[in-house]
């Protein structure tokens, strides 16, 4: 058996899961169904929207299954009426074992880490946000065990010293398409063997867990480093963003995040965290406990995203404002 011969089920949600899926589609992969989760309502009228993966599927006409409960009997009996030797799945739910037991080779994940490294739902932005140089891409056999399952190939991918998890997140994408055609291929060769990721695990290394992101880890705190704030910023960016709150000298609190900035390392400095320097036109720093973060694209709450000094043509801030 070739990987052209195996039959496939795909199952993802985001625009991460739509370069994989299209890698598949157009190298003539037998795909028999794509999964993806149900609309939702979104935005201020509440319209269903479609998942990535759904728009791009619909323009397959491949079978598109969007089951309410990966647990639905109908769905489970439609799975198992495909006989898929691999299911695919990329940046999707949880799968309970009445589904990744289906397929007859396995179920495969592309988690976006060097797993046993960064397992969990947000490798990306904690990986930036740890200021790790490299991260990379795993395919793995789904088991019990979250993220835990028997590891296929993996890639490191660097990551740039001002890189966003916007960036990164595009970059790994386009790799990650790439693997899971190398991973289709090598469990199809003779002499294939998945590692044990307790095999991999080194002594005294310390490992991550890639917690979903919440708003307290978007909130960000003056007294922190310079370093570790500018790795927090470009971790959130584009979504949901680093945010901090602007006072002004009588008390008036404004929600600002902050997408872009320049880190000025400055260990003897008097200012006190969250202190401004500006002069209100073209610049904006805010201290830190070892420097300055200087500001170069933020969004107040309500408005559009800009540089700093289309900001400041529009909002009057001097150094009486603090940041906290």
């Amino acid at each position: 058996m070739t990987e052209k011969d195996l039959k496939l089920v795909y199952m993802g949600t985001p625009e991460f899961a739509v370069a994989p899926l299209k890698a598949l589609i157009s190298n003539d992969y037998s795909v028999k169904a794509i999964v993806t989760v149900p609309d939702k309502p979104a935005g201020r009228g509440q319209h269903l929207q479609s998942s990535p993966v759904k728009i791009y599927a619909q323009t397959t006409g491949l079978p598109l299954l969007q089951p309410f409960s990966m647990k639905e009997p109908q769905f489970i009996e439609q799975l198992k009426s495909l006989a898929p030797d691999v299911i695919l799945v990329v940046a999707f739910r949880l799968l309970p074992p009445e589904v990744w037991k289906i397929a007859s080779i396995g179920t495969i994940n592309l988690h976006a880490s060097l797993l046993p490294n960064y397992r969990g739902a947000a490798p990306i932005q904690h990986a930036i946000m740890n200021g790790e140089t490299i991260t990379g891409l795993t395919t793995f056999f789904i088991d019990e065990g979250i993220d835990q399952g028997k590891i296929i190939l993996q890639q490191a991918v660097p990551i740039h010293p001002n890189e966003t998890a916007g960036s990164l997140h595009d970059r790994m994408m386009q790799l990650g398409a790439e693997l899971i055609l190398k991973t289709l291929h090598i469990i199809t060769t003779s002499d294939f063997q998945p590692k044990d990721q307790n095999n991999l695990m080194e002594e005294n290394i310390v490992l991550h867990y890639a917690k979903k992101i919440t708003r307290q880890d978007c909130k960000i705190y003056w007294h922190n480093p310079v370093q570790k704030i500018f790795n927090q910023i470009r971790a959130l960016n584009p979504s949901p963003g680093a945010f901090t709150i602007l006072q002004s000298p009588n008390g008036n609190n404004f929600i600002l995040k902050v997408f872009y900035a320049n880190p000025l390392s400055d260990h003897h400095h008097s200012k006190a965290p969250g202190s401004l320097i500006t002069d209100g036109k073209s610049f904006v720093k805010v201290a830190c406990t070892d420097g300055f973060l200087e500001l170069t694209e933020v969004q107040l709450s309500g408005k559009k995203r800009m540089d700093i000094v289309s900001f400041l043509r529009g909002f009057s801030l001097d150094a009486l404002w603090t940041m906290r």
